[in-house]
């Protein structure tokens, strides 16, 4: 890996501030995501919604960078590298998400999704050099914690898929693979425009499993309530979410930006009891609990120092 990394400058404590509103803000909206893609997928076929949403919020970027006067076009070195990052940090995460979903349900596997900071941790430390402080070991051990209270008597219907289990953690540890490589190199572009690419990038595999198990599609039935929900995980799950996402990814050590994903499932299981009719009870209180606690250890002003890319 590129060791052309910008050298940690320290922020002002508002800037740590603005950090965690964004997290904040990030969290909220990535957690109505996953209500969202229910309400989505029940009126698109799952590869025609998957290969939208990721294409669409892509080009949308893309575009969006080219209009800000923001910088597009990426240096010839950093090809390969955006392609390691968005083939993990979004083709295997998708796909292996999608097919994780055929053999368990959908909030048991977002819950081993979100084992993702583990991951992150490790494969930081190991390809980037980062240090895991004992701060952040508490956070990751807080925050699974969080994750195993939410799983709770699910192990057992786990343990009975163990297919679908096996395929989210590894959508887990891709997921993990694709901040890692985020972080990795100096992309000498904006964030805008490195999310859009990954998502393009990324996102013509899907377009491609799209065309062989789906095309052509017939969309004449599809209602408002999923074209809502389809625009809603395009622009505000992807080309807000993700773009923040990335920019956390290279304003923070990338275990730290990892570790600020964790409440984003106990906000779907909410928003899903909410708006769904879910079933939520004191285990998601309580799992919240070490969840927030996990982010405070993390995220309290002078543990976030990392350069800017």
């Amino acid at each position: 890996m590129s060791r052309d990394r910008a050298a940690a400058v320290p922020r002002p404590r508002g800037a740590d501030l603005r950090l965690v509103a964004l997290i904040a803000v990030v969290t909220v909206l990535w957690g109505l995501n996953w209500p969202a893609m229910k309400i989505a997928v029940t009126g698109f076929p799952p590869w025609t919604f998957r290969a939208a949403c990721v294409l669409g919020a892509g080009l949308t970027l893309l575009l969006l960078a080219r209009l800000s006067g923001e910088p597009v076009r990426l240096e010839r070195r950093l090809v390969a590298p955006l392609c390691l990052a968005a083939l993990t940090g979004v083709t295997a995460w998708q796909m292996l998400v999608a097919y994780g979903l055929m053999h368990m349900g959908s909030g048991r596997a977002a819950i081993i999704a979100f084992t993702m900071p583990i991951w992150a941790a490790l494969l930081s430390a190991l390809f980037l050099r980062e240090r895991i402080t004992t701060r952040v070991l508490m956070a990751l051990a807080l925050g699974m914690a969080g994750m195993a209270l939410l799983l709770g008597a699910e192990l057992a219907r786990v343990g009975a898929s163990p297919l679908g289990a096996a395929l989210m953690l590894l959508a887990a540890l891709s997921w993990g693979a694709g901040t890692v490589a985020t972080k990795a190199w100096d992309w000498r572009i904006g964030t805008m425009a490195l999310a859009g690419w990954q998502l393009v990038v990324g996102g013509l595999p899907i377009l491609a499993v799209w065309a062989l198990v789906e095309a052509p599609v017939d969309l004449s039935g599809v209602d408002l309530s999923a074209t809502l929900a389809l625009l809603y995980v395009v622009f505000v799950a992807l080309v807000f979410c993700f773009t923040s996402y990335l920019r956390l990814v290279r304003l923070l050590p990338a275990s730290v930006a990892a570790l600020s994903t964790l409440a984003i499932p106990v906000v779907g299981l909410s928003s899903s009891a909410l708006l769904l009719g879910e079933p939520v009870g004191l285990r998601e209180g309580g799992a919240l609990l070490f969840i927030l606690a996990a982010l405070a250890l993390v995220l309290m002003p002078g543990n976030a120092r990392a350069g800017t890319r």
